[in-house]
């Protein structure tokens, strides 16, 4: 179904001082998904991002339809705000030479080149940047890192859900093993590069000195394995898939009413008997088939139809709000429109709004150093001249950098 595009008030979800990392400044080096989402979070909350691109730029800017007015898709969009654009040709040497330029100031760089890349360049980390730049933190987001059996190899999210087994635990039974419906692994990995930066800047102020960070989406999509991961290591059966339905709770599923989908949750046996009672099932709590937990997961299909006939004739999203009033943990199944126009998506200002852009919020929020939108996403080398400028180049310099095509002002397709 076709939707008006969301809207968000004037200015919501706006940062409304420098935030808790001003000074922090990164070079960026990331295409794509993981890195773009990283260093987005970081700028949220202050850092100065200096996105460089390639002289074809990155390529997500075609990762559509939709595009906006300036031709760049919504890919590139909703995971690119706050940042500064340059266009920079890393193949030539005069290039190379601009980004050790750049990061004579600099307290992070993030890059996802394949392995082996930096270092071919004459910019590895242990040969050439630790040296020159002791406090520089370098976090290099891969697919797999660069040794061991798949060393070097090319990642994408799917390819690593596939792989991790993400996508073995997705799904029903019938529909055999899914693709989770959002690149859970890049964004995952974007998250955990997040901390180990913060984490490598917070050992900064001890040490002195900078370190690097080797994020690979095989170990953040791995980690996301629990609990099924757990429970393997546990009892050494393979984890299936089970649909909507908790592999290890009862009940945590989707049900059905008359207006909507619901999915309600019980984490323990005394919720469970207040759920019951709630709904007018008083003997449901004491009935030796669903007393305790265990005895729930096991009998799960009989306690299914149980509850899908109490619902069958209720408002769902009115079930809802009255169960949450009542400390029960309930919620419509809505979709993406829906949840963007809801009442309490503006109250937590998760749809954000700046010079025409409109996108998701930070879901960060800090008392004394909040962050949130600072400019709307970049056109490709929109500030090329005016980063350069601002730290230390000529006119002079920039012009013949400009005429030898180190810097890039049009996208080469």
């Amino acid at each position: 179904m076709d939707m008006p595009a969301p809207t968000a008030p004037i200015g919501a979800g706006n940062a409304p001082g420098p935030g808790a990392l001003s000074g922090l400044r990164v070079v960026d080096l990331t295409r794509v998904l993981g890195g773009p989402y990283c260093t987005m979070i970081l700028s949220d909350h202050g850092a100065e991002v200096i996105k460089l691109e390639p002289p074809q730029g990155d390529e997500v800017r075609d990762w559509g339809p939709p595009f906006n007015e300036n031709g760049d898709a919504s890919y590139f969009i909703g995971v690119n705000r706050n940042k500064r654009s340059v266009g920079l040709d890393l193949s030539k040497p005069e290039g190379r030479e601009v980004l050790l330029r750049l990061l004579e100031g600099a307290d992070i760089l993030v890059e996802n080149f394949k392995p082996g890349s930096m270092e071919k360049w004459g910019l590895g980390y242990e040969e050439v940047l630790s040296k020159r730049f002791p406090r520089l933190i370098h976090c290099r987001v891969s697919g797999f890192g660069a040794t061991g059996p798949l060393g070097g190899f090319p990642g994408y999210d799917a390819i690593l859900q596939a792989m991790v087994g993400l996508m073995s635990i997705n799904g029903t039974e019938n529909s055999g093993p899914t693709r989770l419906g959002t690149p859970i692994v890049d964004i995952a990995t974007g998250l955990f590069s997040a901390i180990a930066i913060l984490m490598a800047v917070v050992e900064r102020e001890k040490s002195g000195r900078g370190q690097y960070c080797d994020m690979t989406l095989h170990d953040c999509g791995m980690a996301l394995l629990h609990p099924h991961a757990a429970n393997y290591f546990l009892n050494g059966k393979r984890p299936v898939a089970t649909g909507n339905p908790h592999p290890n709770l009862a009940p945590y599923a989707k049900f059905t009413t008359k207006t909507c989908e619901i999915f309600v949750g019980c984490g323990n046996d005394p919720t469970f008997r207040k759920f019951c009672a709630f709904l007018g099932l008083d003997g449901l709590g004491t009935d030796p088939r669903f007393a305790t937990n265990g005895q729930r997961v096991i009998n799960k299909a009989a306690l299914t139809e149980i509850l899908n006939a109490r619902f069958a004739d209720e408002d769902g999203h009115d079930l809802c709000q009255r169960m949450l009033a009542a400390g029960l943990p309930a919620g419509p199944v809505l979709g993406v429109d829906e949840a963007m126009a809801a009442a309490h998506t503006a109250h937590r200002q998760m749809v954000t709004e700046k010079d025409g852009f409109v996108g998701l919020g930070t879901p960060i929020k800090l008392s004394r150093t909040p962050g949130g939108t600072r400019a709307a996403p970049p056109r490709f080398g929109q500030h090329t001249q005016e980063v350069l400028a601002r730290l230390g180049f000529s006119e002079e310099e920039i012009a013949k950098l400009h005429d030898a095509g180190v810097l890039v002002e049009k996208r080469r397709k």
